[in-house]
């Protein structure tokens, strides 16, 4: 609920005439004032809040090993002689140097953390 809406300010009785209704309006009026100037406040203080963000050694070099793979020449006649095998149906895939390969793989990784 926002502060200064009409639900938030107390009704006036019909008892409520003359000076004590006056007060009571001035009185709503100076709360909204000081609400709507808290508000201000609160929303430029929040809006100059900032959070300082660090990179690990280990996510920098992760980077750059990334960018250094993504200038690699690619071997177009592999590409093609294996993009071939698998629409013939003759690319057999080997699980063991695969599984070989994640290990291996995986031995760097801890190595250099590691490390």
């Amino acid at each position: 609920m926002k502060i200064g809406q009409p639900s938030d300010l107390p009704a006036i009785s019909p008892s409520q005439t003359g000076a004590g209704a006056a007060a009571s309006a001035k009185a709503n009026q100076q709360s909204q004032g000081a609400a709507s100037t808290a508000t201000r406040e609160a929303s430029s203080a929040t809006s100059t809040a900032s959070v300082a963000v660090t990179v690990s050694a280990q996510v920098r070099s992760m980077a750059q090993a990334e960018r250094a793979g993504a200038s690699a020449v690619i071997d177009m006649d592999k590409v093609n002689a294996v993009r071939d095998a698998i629409e013939n149906g003759s690319y057999v895939v080997d699980p063991e140097a695969i599984a070989d390969k994640l290990l291996a793989n995986a031995k760097e990784m801890l190595d250099r953390s590691r490390g």
